[in-house]
């Protein structure tokens, strides 16, 4: 509902979480160059740089941060506070207790610049963690934004600059971009993005996407997606193919279907989803058969999002490989 003529494997949509196959490349790739060591802390030093990975600041004081590895935050098993997915705890002393802190930001400030810092600094500030390091599985988008500040501060390059140097050119992505700013749109050509909720379709296309940096702000294209996650794991796309295979190796804490920004779905391989306001999508490659499944929507149907929403996508994802043969 709501797809415009001439839509085809060309048209610009917002990736959401697909996102965090780029950060875990990233992260993987300066693994590989030894500028960093997954299994560090996060108050390491950095190699050959005497400064840790995350600033020493008050901001970054976050519960447990001595004790969580690079390679946690890659795995959502860091037990870092979810600022952007989960209500801020009433228990914060913080006039945002208790409320969606995107919201309230956003109430006030539409174009407010959201920071990986300032995440962080929520979670200093209320000094709230979901459990201790390696112990457990929660999903976390602040996590990634933590692990932007890392890239940065490893590569010397802000987050889209190195991606974009060192994953997009180099893979012939010639339509994906990396929106940091709280003001940059979508380029054209490209699909307008619905939320329906009670009754009411909202055009949510140009949104402030600066709040999902590294976690869930790229714009890319069907046909960039579908060649970006066959070659990542094909060991094509800059990680090698030891670093693919970490990507790759599920974590027991996540029962075994989330690896390093990947996760595994049986008959459809390898990949991950993006949902946000406005857009549903899937990306899997499936190294077995050398298939790779695409599927995206532009309409997020709130009320019933939630639990059965990745089931949605893998069964029309299955269905959409059936219907061609496999």
């Amino acid at each position: 509902s709501g797809m415009q003529a001439r839509i085809d494997q060309n048209t610009h949509f917002r990736i959401a979480s697909n996102t965090k196959t780029f950060t875990s490349a990233a992260i993987t790739l300066l693994d590989q160059q030894g500028k960093l060591h997954i299994d560090n802390t996060i108050v390491s030093l950095i190699p050959g740089q005497g400064v840790p990975y995350v600033p020493n600041t008050a901001q970054y004081n976050i519960p447990n941060k001595a004790s969580i590895t690079i390679r946690q935050l890659l795995s959502h098993t860091a037990g870092v506070f979810d600022v952007t997915n989960d209500p801020i705890p009433s228990t914060c002393p913080a006039p945002y207790a208790g409320l969606d802190y995107n919201s309230y930001i956003l109430a006030t400030d539409p174009n407010h610049q959201f920071s990986p810092d300032e995440f962080a600094g929520v979670n200093a500030t209320c000094q709230t963690s979901y459990f201790a390091p390696g112990t457990s599985y929660h999903y976390s988008n602040t996590g990634y934004s933590i692990l932007a500040t890392i890239i940065e501060r490893v590569s010397g390059m802000p987050y889209d600059q190195f991606v974009t140097q060192n994953l997009i050119t180099p893979n012939g992505l010639s339509s994906t971009s990396v929106p940091m700013l709280a003001t940059d749109r979508i380029p054209a050509p490209f699909n307008h993005g619905y939320v329906y909720d009670e009754g009411v379709m909202t055009d949510r296309t140009d949104e402030n996407v600066s709040q999902a940096i590294a976690e869930g702000n790229i714009i890319s294209t069907p046909v960039d997606i579908a060649r970006w996650v066959k070659r990542l794991l094909r060991g094509e796309a800059g990680p090698n193919s030891s670093s693919v295979e970490a990507m790759k190796t599920m974590t027991p804490q996540s029962g075994n279907i989330y690896g390093l920004g990947i996760f595994y779905v049986s008959g459809l391989g390898y990949g991950h989803n993006g949902v946000r306001p406005g857009y549903m999508s899937l990306m899997m490659y499936d190294p077995g058969v050398d298939v790779t499944t695409i599927l995206y929507f532009n309409v997020l149907d709130f009320a019933n999002l939630g639990k059965d929403q990745p089931a949605l996508e893998i069964k029309a994802a299955r269905d959409a490989r059936a219907a061609v043969g496999y």
